[in-house]
């Protein structure tokens, strides 16, 4: 994903959630509907979650140091973590709050501002329309062959699945609103706004638990996907410089920076000096496979020792030894 596909939707998204918010807390304090205010939370949160995912890009692109010698590059991975805790604690947890307390003293909304939440409503469903269509449009250029969850659940880059996680969910909270404070303003019974609170309250938890499973996954270490994997083994294989690969081990240390390291047999009577230019060959043909190898550590070893009646246990045979 390049950084100005990402940002360019991240803020269409922090614009529209920005506008959205100071709506319908407007709305809300004039109606007096519980639906309203925890959508207006959840535009809170979820535009604070955006300056985050921005001030996670920004903090990646620091240089390498004698600390961090691998780079920043995981910071995004922190930071989207940190903005499913957000959505959680923050939207979900206040908006089950809200709606309990709804359920526990129902009552109408305003009667001279039942129309407002709605006008509010169908306003914020349009924005909300045009900032996932930007998510959409923007993760159309990166996404490939992928179905929706398979993007969402195997993407390296964690900025365009949560900006569609929150606008699809900030769509269906909008809908979950409007019919609670419709059917509110209709029958004048405010158990219905509460019971719409208590579910945009479900969905935000729900999203909050899928984001946090995804990028835990990344902050704790994963290798590279299948594709590139194998094209990396094949740009290895593709010479005759060595006799195979004893073993390989990727790892990504961002999402646009992947640790690629390797085990390769060569003869035993090679000299040292070819074996250098060798490795040299090798990596190059790994780094137009796969552009963003860009840390690669090759060990040369002899296969001899690799093939006898013991051979070590921590060793992994993968291709080109059979």
């Amino acid at each position: 994903m390049s950084a100005s596909g990402g940002n360019k939707a991240i803020i269409a998204a922090f614009l529209a959630n920005t506008g959205i918010a100071i709506t319908k807390f407007i709305a809300a304090a004039l109606s007096g509907s519980s639906s309203m205010l925890a959508e207006g939370v959840h535009s809170i949160a979820d535009a604070g979650n955006q300056l985050l995912l921005l001030l996670g890009g920004r903090k990646a692109k620091r240089k390498a140091n004698a600390e961090h010698p691998f780079g920043f590059g995981r910071e995004r991975y922190v930071y989207a973590f940190v903005v499913s805790i957000i959505l959680f604690s923050v939207g979900g947890v206040f908006s089950l709050y809200e709606g309990v307390s709804k359920l526990q003293d129902p009552h109408p909304l305003d009667p001279a501002w039942w129309w407002l939440p709605i006008v509010v409503l169908l306003v914020a469903i349009v924005l909300e329309s045009f900032s996932l269509r930007t998510a959409v449009g923007e993760s159309n250029l990166v996404r490939g062959k992928q179905g929706w969850v398979a993007f969402i659940r195997h993407s390296k880059a964690p900025e365009l699945p949560v900006v569609l996680l929150e606008d699809v969910a900030a769509l269906c909270g909008l809908v979950f609103a409007l019919i609670g404070v419709g059917l509110t303003a209709i029958t004048g019974d405010g158990i219905y706004d509460a019971i719409g609170t208590l579910f945009i309250g479900v969905l935000l938890i729900a999203v909050a638990v899928v984001l946090g499973i995804e990028t835990k996954s990344l902050l704790v270490g994963e290798g590279a996907n299948p594709a590139d994997a194998a094209a990396i083994e094949d740009a290895i294989l593709a010479g005759t410089e060595h006799e195979g690969i004893i073993h390989m081990k990727t790892l990504y240390l961002g999402p646009d920076e992947l640790l690629v390291g390797a085990k390769i047999a060569f003869p035993a009577g090679k000299r040292f000096s070819d074996v250098a230019h060798d490795i040299d060959a090798i990596e190059a043909r790994i780094r137009v496979a796969v552009p963003i190898a860009r840390v690669i550590y090759l060990e040369p070893d002899v296969f001899s020792k690799f093939n006898g009646p013991n051979p070590p246990t921590d060793t992994i045979v993968i291709k080109g030894l059979e």
